[in-house]
């Protein structure tokens, strides 16, 4: 299990929690599959996301949160859509400013 850290949020996938995690991994992930390389195109993408855009997302985040998760298995996989929508905001909050230790 990995250490709790700002920005991770939990998700029931078939009935089992697992964590997101926004990583640098993750980001880079993210603007491979969805940017194709281009951060700037990867921003744009994140504003208005496909439910297959959402699958990736999910499966970079959850990378990052310590599982591997084929995509395939995701698409056939018990997720509520509000429950992720939420859990991938509560991700990138981790991109938000935080106070000065």
């Amino acid at each position: 299990m990995t250490q709790h850290r700002k920005g991770d949020a939990t998700l029931t996938i078939d009935g089992e929690t697992m964590t997101l995690r926004l990583t640098l991994g993750a980001l880079a992930a993210l603007e491979e599959n969805l940017g194709g390389g281009d951060f700037a195109a990867l921003q744009k993408k994140l504003e208005a996301p496909r439910v297959g855009d959402l699958l990736v997302i999910l499966q970079a985040l959850l990378q990052g949160g310590g599982r591997l998760v084929p995509l395939d298995a995701l698409k056939q996989s018990d997720i509520d859509l509000a429950d992720a929508a939420h859990a991938i905001a509560e991700t990138f909050r981790a991109l938000e400013p935080g106070e000065a230790p």
